[in-house]
């Protein structure tokens, strides 16, 4: 069942643009689930993709995920059942970047880029040192990734990174 949930997750998330859809998926629009509880509203729409807000989580659908119900938008899913979706999403993620972050590990950049190594991890205080041939940066465990090679990635673009290690020298 969990299982089930994660890939109808998965499939909701996918950016796919549509070409008509009956429901008017609006900023500002209040979403309610299958028992017609309240999950969240509409942040913002663009390209096909909503971004819904919990209130916990900002969670990026589909406009295709929404119909229409007597009380406004409507989902399959409840508030609590989208939420812990993205928890266990968000462990999972951070489980696998958490494993992939080690002492020598190489890092990329968010744009792709060859960031350096990591040089030490300090967990009381929650700090990255990644040694490049720039020098020194130091970033918190929350700005790495794994990339869809499963190589551990910087959450900045190698401008950000650079402009970061020259304000530290």
């Amino acid at each position: 069942m969990k299982f089930a949930k994660l890939a109808f997750l998965a499939t909701a998330l996918a950016a796919t643009p549509i070409a008509a859809h009956a429901a008017d998926v609006a900023v500002g629009a209040t979403v309610y689930g299958p028992e017609g509880n309240e999950v969240g509203k509409i942040e913002s729409v663009t390209n096909g993709q909503a971004v819904l807000d919990t209130g916990k989580h900002k969670v990026p659908l589909g406009v295709e995920s929404f119909g229409e119900a007597e009380t406004g938008l409507t989902i399959t899913v409840t508030k609590t059942v989208l939420n812990k979706m993205m928890d266990d999403q968000i462990a999972a993620a951070n489980a696998k970047r958490d494993a992939a972050l080690l002492v020598a590990a190489a890092v990329v950049s968010a744009d792709g880029q060859a960031v350096g190594t990591v040089k030490e991890i300090d967990s009381e205080a929650d700090a990255i040192v990644v040694e490049r041939d720039a020098g020194l940066v130091t970033l918190k465990r929350e700005h790495f990734a794994v990339d869809a090679n499963g190589g551990l990635m910087a959450l900045f673009t190698l401008e950000q990174i650079d402009g970061a290690t020259v304000g530290a020298q």
